[in-house]
């Protein structure tokens, strides 16, 4: 479960190196090796009281496991998106961890299954247990992290009330005395005094641990986007000298998306998006993911990668 507490949406690897998807018709789902897609996300909520959570595709539909075969005379049975008028336990998955990845089982005891071999069973999935050693590991899933969980907002220690005995005192009284309270203690004290029950030790409450839940509570973790750094570079990765960096925000989850903008900011069509190593300072390209969390990054535009030399050093640093 711990997998799941602070992710908001997540995509789901099977044992095959496929991406669990929504599809189209919002009513199916399947394995495709493209998860840059919308219809890979699923958004996980939690069941109240248990071990269980619920996945939302992209078309606001959750994971189901029916009760339809997927083939007769077969013991797997059909997982489908939808949409019940009542929330139902068809909908509820336990994830199950086992090493670095999970399983996800039913109410009633199968396992979220991707399927390989010939059609019409390649790329399905269905909820079955598996009893042949061969289809093992076909219930294992990769969690890869696509939105964080936002935090839960602090509680604010409630401010003790003003506890005033006569209030027909004149109101400037009250406002001379608060500014001069005694350095002893920080009650003010006086038999005779009508306003000597007042209590001011909630003003410094209020200065030091109400300002910094404040300041807390506004410093959250999340980001609309990530801030991409990008350069153009020659057919060797060389970037020239002096050249600023541009930027731009972006939204997007994996290297095609991004692609597509750096090819609308740069006016280029044959590019790749390159990265460079830390350690020897050579360019590789990247793939399919971007990495998690919304982490700013700075890339390489170049050319196709039939002409770039990724053997050759860089001769300048943006």
């Amino acid at each position: 479960m711990e997998f799941f507490q602070r992710a908001k949406v997540v995509r789901l690897r099977s044992h095959h190196n496929k991406y669990l998807l929504a599809d189209d018709d919002k009513e199916g789902v399947y394995q495709d090796r493209l998860g840059c897609y919308n219809n890979a996300k699923w958004t996980v909520e939690f069941v109240d009281g248990g071990n269980l959570i619920r996945l939302k595709s992209h078309y606001g539909k959750y994971l189901t496991a029916s009760n339809m075969p997927f083939l007769l005379g077969r013991t797997g049975k059909k997982v489908l998106q939808t949409l019940p008028s009542r929330l139902n336990s068809s909908l509820e998955w336990e994830p199950i961890r086992e090493g670095n990845q999970i399983r996800l089982r039913t109410r009633y005891g199968q396992f979220l299954r991707a399927n390989g071999g010939l059609p019409p069973w390649r790329n399905s999935v269905t909820h079955d247990i598996p009893y042949r050693t061969k289809t093992t590991n076909w219930v294992l899933w990769d969690i890869d992290l696509v939105e964080l969980r936002p935090p839960p907002p602090k509680q604010i220690q409630d401010v003790p009330p003003i506890d005033v005995k006569d209030l027909s005192c004149p109101v400037n009284s009250l406002s001379n005395r608060s500014r001069s309270p005694s350095p002893q203690s920080p009650t003010l004290s006086n038999n005779d005094d009508p306003f000597g029950a007042i209590d001011l030790r909630f003003s410094s409450s209020i200065s030091n641990e109400g300002s910094r839940d404040f300041e807390d509570h506004s410093d959250s973790p999340m980001k609309e986007g990530r801030i991409i750094f990008y350069n153009v570079g020659d057919q060797n990765g060389d970037v020239h000298e002096g050249r600023e960096e541009k930027f731009f925000t972006f939204k997007g989850s994996c290297v095609d998306e991004l692609k597509e903008k750096l090819q609308e900011e740069t006016g280029l069509d044959d590019i790749v998006v390159c990265s460079r190593n830390p350690l020897n300072a050579k360019i590789y390209p990247l793939r399919l993911q971007l990495p998690p969390n919304n982490i700013d990054m700075h890339v390489v535009v170049v050319p196709s990668l039939e002409k770039i030399n990724f053997d050759a050093p860089f001769k300048s640093f943006p």
